[in-house]
């Protein structure tokens, strides 16, 4: 049984970032391995993150998976 998913990828200078939506998920969201409270040291910046799936009302049919590499903003704790 293949894992259906939904695939963007941006790009700034020297940074990549590839998200995955993995259809009939739980809600989970993951950044390089890390959940995401984990990832981002404050809380607004994880809410932001899931904000938009919030307003769709997508935010518990889809699992996130989310590779940055380059320089980066946010420095995980």
């Amino acid at each position: 049984m293949s894992v259906q998913y939904y695939e963007g990828i941006g790009r700034r200078k020297t940074s990549t970032a590839r998200v995955r939506l993995h259809s009939g998920g739980t809600g989970t969201i993951t950044v390089n391995d890390k959940p995401i409270e984990q990832y981002f040291g404050r809380a607004t910046d994880a809410q932001n993150v899931a904000a938009p799936l919030k307003l769709a009302g997508a935010e518990q049919r889809f699992d996130v998976t989310v590779k940055v590499s380059g320089r980066r903003r946010y420095r995980p704790v």
